[in-house]
């Protein structure tokens, strides 16, 4: 999520939807404007009470397994391949050796030509193009499919539906409309499905960072030092009745830790936040501490559940004072624009499924796009990191930092 933000407000996007698939799940993150954080988060169905960013995931990835239920609905994930044997394509043998291998999302997009068998890791591995279609058959006939194929569309629409829905409550259900927001799609699946999420969101915009298999790999490099500071105090409030001074305490041991930890004093960062609610709820919202904290606090209830109580009693339950160290980004410096004219990358054109038929489609190789190149779909980019899938209608164009800029 560090990663994406830094990459899309370099070119302009400030307001963001994240969405990052991997080989076992998906993760979605909204940013408007800022890094979203919560104090109420959860790991392996435990809560956690600790301020995190604010992630939404689900069981959707590249290995995730698909099955039909004893009532004949077609499932995909939670349950995933792992790593050995992986998906069937892979190649690797099952563990059980008596079993034999089931389709995984990656197995559908290689059926329906979304994967390339010979263009996978930049070539440096041949994925088992038949192994996928006995998997799939096997699922076809389980769904009373009458392919293959079918069976392969349908797994990646049921994958899709996971992940839409996950960002669906990051999104609409917190009161934010994803046709306002830029999406960023990284991780090393997460541009083969960028366009499908964006299409039935109605976002108008998808942005894929450089490298974005390895996105992580720069969020670490430009994610501030923190320290998140609280003290639980439960105080009813009322307009003009809490000041800054309020944090002070918080705000002094807040400072003298980083300085323990070598950071200059005056070049610490201190956010105050508070964790309010109206008299009676088990949940709170946390907001920014400001001289208007109390219609902050009004108007974000009214976004976030629809309604607000300018009559009811409203308490603060915690202080939150976040402390955040000053660090040097790495310097990305933009290119010239070369002209729009992209036939130097192009590598040929072979048969894609969309909208459930298979439709003749142009080949990219990514690293040999240049700034200011454009094309439109149906194509696909390879690179050793990822693969991308941009279907009719998408128009794509080369930014002067090596992002790629899609549109509907």
């Amino acid at each position: 999520v560090v990663g994406a933000q830094f990459v899309a407000e370099l070119v302009g996007f400030p307001n963001i939807i994240t969405f990052d698939m991997g080989g076992t799940s998906s993760d979605v993150a909204l940013c408007p404007g800022h890094l979203p954080t919560t104090a109420v988060g959860e790991i392996a169905g435990m809560p956690l009470r600790l301020p995190i960013i604010d992630i939404h995931t689900v069981g959707a990835g590249g290995g995730s397994l698909a099955y039909v239920d004893a009532g004949g609905a077609l499932h995909v994930g939670p349950q995933s391949a792992g790593a050995n044997p992986g998906p069937a394509c892979y190649g690797n043998k099952s563990i059980d050796q008596s079993s034999l291998p089931i389709a995984t999302v990656t197995d559908a997009n290689l059926l329906l030509g979304r994967l390339d068998a010979d263009h996978f890791l930049g070539g440096s591995m041949v994925l088992d193009k038949q192994a996928a279609q006995d998997a799939l058959s096997r699922l076809a006939e389980v769904m009373g499919a009458d392919s293959a194929e079918t069976a392969a569309w349908g797994v990646i629409q049921v994958a899709n539906a996971n992940m839409e829905r996950a960002v669906r409550r990051i999104s609409v259900e917190r009161g934010h409309d994803p046709r306002r927001f830029t999406l960023v799609a990284f991780g090393g699946a997460g541009p083969l499905h960028a366009c499908d999420l964006a299409t039935n969101l109605q976002i108008p915009r998808v942005l894929l960072p450089r490298v974005p298999g390895v996105l992580s790999a720069l969020g670490m490099l430009t994610a501030v030092p923190t320290k998140d500071f609280s003290q639980t105090v439960m105080w009813r409030v009322f307009k003009g009745s809490l000041s800054e001074g309020v944090f002070a305490d918080l705000a002094s041991r807040a400072v003298s830790e980083m300085v323990a930890d070598g950071y200059l004093a005056q070049e610490i960062d201190l956010r105050f936040s508070m964790d309010m609610r109206y008299v009676g709820q088990s949940h709170e919202l946390n907001i920014a501490y400001s001289q208007q904290h109390l219609s902050q606090f009004h108007q974000t209830h009214e976004q976030r559940y629809g309604y607000h109580r300018l009559e009811a009693g409203v308490e603060v339950v915690t202080l939150r004072v976040t402390a955040v160290a000053p660090v040097k980004p790495p310097q990305i410096n933009p290119k010239p624009l070369q002209g729009v004219d992209a036939s130097h990358a192009h590598i040929g054109k072979k048969m894609v499924w969309f909208d459930q038929e298979p439709i003749q489609t142009q080949l990219y190789v990514r690293d040999k796009l240049q700034p200011g190149n454009q094309f439109t779909g149906p194509a696909i980019v390879f690179q050793y990191d990822t693969t991308t899938v941009i279907p009719p209608g998408w128009a794509t164009a080369v930014d002067a930092y090596g992002n790629l800029l899609l549109h509907m």
